[in-house]
């Protein structure tokens, strides 16, 4: 035992980083409860695209594991990686079923974005990228993903329906699948306020347990050895994903990881008080990990993976090294052998928790400048036409685009960075060319 902490702390430095064995595992752990609301969210959207859930919830264990153990041996911070929420949804509901590619041509959407990804870290272009972006659209992109979800998690719970009259309207609160969705939000948001770790994970399997012996749903059981990965192993279409209408797909899964990965590791880092002169000494490591799981995910069969704000619940445990994360891995790699439970959540039982994650995402807003016009509208712009357009890629692209036009007839076009004028009209052509976008 003895000889296991002594090559933990050669290979994790924890004195360094004033921690211990134990301090760490049980961050570890924490860090694991808050985020495991994944394994059972990520299969339910993507089965929406056809995809075979078992297969995925194999890919979402594996992809988690494997991008959290690379963080943790290459870069030696504790910050897990998994799914993330937001490009998942966007996988299915606009891309697949929006857009109606198939979705081993999404998944080699998901795979080009890693190459570039990786590209941009290599080459020492993300800081130009990351620089060029204002603040009010990367704020825009996080409130308007939040709304997205939103929407996604009212439909879901049957809160929300269509209607002729107003396009969307109140659905039949007399149904159990929307009393069920309520008693769940009501519940992870009670727990998070009591500061609950698996708040959210706790509210998805109570939803379950409600749903089991009714008409919907029967219990299948907790353990039994993992499903076959092989219906989404290698299945990315990637010449399918170079086709014209998968460009701005592209471009909008790119420039989310690339700032959810940077701002997620920023923000977890400072909370850590790992930062240097407010820099991360080893971002570049931590932004290849983050990289190589979008590669690794989109060969496995599930959508593009990233670092979790969530890693900050482990943090404030203690988390300090890189032993974190590899606890996480850890875990993520048990649960490969709770299948049966994880295919017997219905999405009523998800839609809790997402709606909860919306809310925590919308709470971004307070970050905008509203005094400055030309950088409140156009977020706002990005923000709104997302949930209402039913399409992260348009609601990005007439972001972008109505904050360039504006900074130029305001006569405030020196403000705008050259990256931004590249991504405007890259999507002013895509609009252009097919009428609307995505």
């Amino acid at each position: 035992m003895s000889g296991l902490r002594g090559l933990l702390e050669r290979r994790f430095r924890l004195a360094e980083h004033g921690t211990t064995v134990r301090t760490e595992v049980l961050a570890g752990l924490t860090t694991f409860l808050t985020m495991a609301y994944i394994v059972f969210i990520n299969p339910s959207i993507l089965a929406e695209a056809g995809m075979p859930r078992g297969a995925v919830f194999v890919a979402t264990c594996l992809v988690s594991a494997l991008g959290s153990l690379i963080m943790a041996l290459s870069a030696n911070y504790p910050i897990a990686l998994a799914p993330g929420m937001g490009l998942n949804a966007y996988f299915t509901y606009v891309v697949v079923q929006g857009l109606g590619f198939t979705w081993q041509a999404a998944l080699g959407a998901v795979f080009i974005s890693g190459l570039c990804f990786l590209i941009v870290t290599l080459t020492g272009l993300r800081a130009l990228i990351v620089d060029g972006i204002p603040r009010s659209m990367r704020v825009a992109m996080t409130v308007g993903i939040g709304l997205f979800l939103a929407i996604i998690a009212l439909k879901n719970a049957g809160l929300v329906v269509a209607s002729p009259a107003t396009l969307v309207t109140l659905g039949d609160l007399h149904k159990p699948e929307a009393v069920r969705a309520v008693i769940g939000f009501l519940m992870v948001a009670v727990l998070s306020a009591r500061k609950v770790r698996a708040a959210l994970l706790a509210s998805i399997l109570t939803v379950t347990a409600l749903s089991f012996g009714m008409t919907d749903n029967a219990f299948q059981g907790i353990v039994a050895l993992p499903p076959s990965i092989a219906p989404t192993l290698f299945a990315l279409d990637v010449p399918a994903a170079l086709s014209a209408g998968l460009l701005n797909v592209i471009l909008v899964l790119f420039l989310v990881e690339l700032f959810d990965a940077t701002g997620t590791l920023m923000a977890v880092a400072s909370r850590a008080g790992l930062l240097t002169e407010g820099r991360m000494r080893r971002l570049d490591r931590a932004l290849m990990a983050d990289s190589v799981s979008v590669f690794a995910g989109s060969l496995l069969g599930t959508s593009s993976a990233t670092a979790y704000l969530e890693s900050a619940s482990g943090v404030e445990e203690g988390g300090r090294t890189g032993l974190t994360a590899a606890t996480v891995a850890l875990l993520f790699l048990a649960c490969l052998f709770l299948a049966p439970l994880a295919a017997a959540v219905p999405p009523y039982a998800t839609a809790p928790a997402l709606f909860y994650v919306a809310c925590l995402m919308i709470r971004e807003l307070v970050a905008l400048d509203w005094d400055d016009r030309t950088e409140a509208i156009p977020a706002c712009v990005t923000a709104l036409f997302m949930p209402f357009t039913y399409s992260i890629a348009t609601g990005v692209s007439f972001g972008f685009i109505t904050y360039a036009v504006l900074k130029l007839l305001a006569g405030r076009a020196r403000e705008v960075k050259p990256v931004v004028w590249v991504i405007a009209a890259v999507f002013l052509f895509k609009l252009v060319e097919t009428g609307g976008a995505h």
